[in-house]
């Protein structure tokens, strides 16, 4: 059986093309992109405004979006905010942070995303067991007691919202360079290398038989690997990432002090010692990468690695605007995400890109409409190595429809409403060819607002 959308106006082949008419197979996989079609056929559903293919969040910690609003009483720094984060993540469990998750993944269909690299590493139990180990749990659901129970929780959560999700499994072994890990961090830890290696693998083979990964349009759930950072996991370990396949994640160089660190105790900044780990290529996503060396960015581009920019946190926590336009001089990949959350808005986090690159330089145009369309689709789409970024036949039937009409939009020029709409504008979220969000309610979920409710009475938080 076939769905079909008639586009009034969509973002084909790198440009706007009128008439789009999109077919999507019964796995949701594009199997025809038609342009000039002056009307809507009577079985395709007419959608109005611009269409972009959907947005990629190419890094997210889902629950630090319980921290919106949360943590500017006193101003404060990213250490700081780190305390508060601690004590979020310490109330989780699985069927919490199923909760949880299921509000922020709605809540970023409706923002413009329909895929998302979550960056997780609260992997056991708030006492540090791992999951699966046998002990006593009171009147815990079987949920509780099996291994990986936390990436079930998630993985499950983003298929039930629609959203398609790249789990980046996070490696955290120490708690900063040569430290042990703290309380607050050991339900991040898997001890050794070869303990995150082991359960690694066993999440692996447990989502390959839970979520298996089939044709495009229906493969929602997909694995991959992350270092947290270089403060997190020792650099006689990194070599070890070269043995995985996929995508290969890692803070980098968020902060000054990570530097500094980084360059007392092995005498290179956090880029180089990646690089002398092999680590460095083209399956390797920088997150952040802010404060870099010319020798960096060279190392970075000559790769061509990817580059996940988060303007709205990164300006959130203070930690400065990287050097985005001279990494893509240089041959680097830039992509975008929403890491803690400060806003889920797919438009606002793109827009955020240049205007950080336009204060810094003093330049407007650093990154062109097409280029920032590029960064929020096909750059996220090679981070995360998913079938989508384009509407393209054999992709995923994933899109999103702007309003033209707007206060914010009216008169906007073709693509350069990429610099105008926010997620206010955002009308139908579209994911494996079935419409998730309209005008803000998820079409199962409903209400968003309402699932945030439960997500912070799930735990015991004001919301």
């Amino acid at each position: 059986m076939s769905t079909r959308y008639w586009c009034e106006s969509a973002w084909v082949d790198g440009a706007v093309a009128r008439g789009v008419l999109l077919s999507a197979d019964d796995t949701g996989t594009l199997t025809a992109v038609e342009t000039g079609i002056d009307t809507a056929p009577s079985d395709a559903e007419a959608v109005h405004g611009f269409i972009l293919p959907g947005g990629v969040n190419a890094h997210s910690h889902a629950f630090h979006r319980m921290l919106r609003g949360r943590t500017h009483g006193d101003g404060g720094t990213f250490w700081t905010w780190r305390e508060v984060m601690y004590s979020v993540a310490a109330k989780l469990d699985p069927q919490s942070y199923g909760t949880v998750a299921r509000a922020v993944f709605a809540e970023m269909l409706a923002g413009g995303y329909t895929s998302v690299g979550e960056f997780h590493y609260v992997h056991h139990a708030q006492d540090g067991t791992p999951y699966g180990t046998e002990r006593p749990r009171g009147d815990a659901n079987d949920d509780e007691l099996r291994a990986h129970a936390m990436e079930r929780a998630l993985a499950r959560a983003a298929a039930s919202a629609g959203i398609r999700i790249r789990l980046l499994d996070t490696c955290y072994l120490t708690g900063g360079i040569d430290a042990e890990l703290s309380a607050e961090q050991s339900r991040f830890g898997d001890g050794t290398i070869d303990g995150y290696m082991d359960r690694h693998a066993g999440l692996t083979e447990a989502f390959a038989e839970e979520f298996p990964v089939n044709a495009p349009g229906e493969s929602f759930v997909h694995v991959g690997a992350a270092i947290h950072s270089i403060r997190a996991v020792p650099a006689a370990n990194l070599p070890r990432f070269a043995e995985l396949t996929g995508p290969v994640h890692v803070h980098l160089s968020e902060q000054p002090a990570e530097n500094e660190a980084c360059q007392s105790a092995y005498g290179a900044s956090p880029t180089e010692v990646l690089g002398r780990s092999g680590v460095v290529t083209d399956r390797l996503s920088a997150v952040h990468a802010t404060h870099l060396s010319e020798e960096d960015i060279a190392i970075l581009g000559g790769s061509r690695s990817t580059i996940v920019m988060c303007p709205c946190t990164e300006a959130d926590l203070a930690d400065g605007i990287g050097p985005a336009r001279e990494l893509a001089d240089a041959g680097a990949v830039i992509s975008l995400g929403s890491d803690q959350h400060v806003v889920l808005d797919a438009l606002r986090e793109t827009q955020g890109l240049e205007a950080g690159e336009r204060l810094r330089s003093g330049q407007r145009g650093r990154f062109s409409p097409t280029e920032l369309i590029t960064a929020l689709t096909e750059g996220g789409a090679r981070s995360l190595d998913l079938p989508v970024g384009a509407l393209e036949v054999g992709k995923a039937c994933d899109f999103v429809a702007l309003r033209t009409d707007s206060m914010r939009t009216m008169g906007s020029l073709d693509e350069q409403i990429i610099l105008t709409a926010t997620s206010a504008d955002v009308s139908v979220t579209v994911s494996g060819g079935r419409v998730r969000v309209r005008d803000g309610v998820h079409a199962e979920l409903g209400d968003i607002s309402e699932l945030y409710a439960q997500a912070f009475a799930a735990l015991e938080m004001e919301g």
